[in-house]
């Protein structure tokens, strides 16, 4: 089957109850839309900030700014990537991450924050192209990803819902 897919909420059989959360943050609508204005409201809320602030942390032990923005586009990769693979009927169980581990070594704090959010708007344009263009058919199929059965369609809430998630927490806790 051929066309435009459609990305409507998933139910919560389709995802971990792990994942509830960032569905839920998510409002109905067109989600490849929120996709697109998810760039814009990263822009608008980092880009002023100056270096020394991206390599602010809010309290000991947590992400820098700079960190947190790389964790977002690492676990879009793989969000990403977990679509494509369950969208082309590959079965084959996906491996978890674990984003504690892969931050310190992401070198994100020897990056510039401008440099960061080129590569936001990288991986999301590359996401919403893979999205925009995956069979219709394709977006209920479901795999297993960290031990959890999940769908194609929830996995692109997901990343909407994981993206929303760390904006929210710029705003409340590194921004304020």
């Amino acid at each position: 089957m051929t066309g435009t897919p459609r990305y409507d909420r998933p139910d919560s059989t389709e995802y971990a109850p792990f994942y509830a959360g960032y569905v839920a943050r998510i409002p109905e609508g067109d989600l490849l839309a929120t996709l697109e204005a998810q760039v814009g409201e990263y822009f608008q809320t980092l880009n002023p900030i100056t270096e020394a602030k991206a390599g602010f942390a809010y309290a000991p032990g947590k992400w820098t700014i700079k960190e947190l923005l790389g964790h977002v586009v690492d676990a879009e990769r793989v969000f990403s990537y977990r679509a494509m693979r369950i969208a082309r009927g590959d079965q084959t169980p996906l491996p978890g991450f674990d984003e504690q581990a892969w931050v310190p070594l992401s070198g994100a704090n020897d990056r510039t924050i401008a440099d960061l959010l080129g590569e936001f708007r990288a991986v999301r344009a590359a996401t919403l192209a893979q999205l925009r263009h995956l069979p219709a058919d394709s977006v209920t199929r479901r795999g297993v990803a960290s031990g959890k059965e999940v769908s194609v369609r929830a996995l692109a809430w997901i990343i909407a819902g994981h993206a929303a998630h760390h904006l929210g927490i710029l705003r409340e806790r590194y921004l304020v």
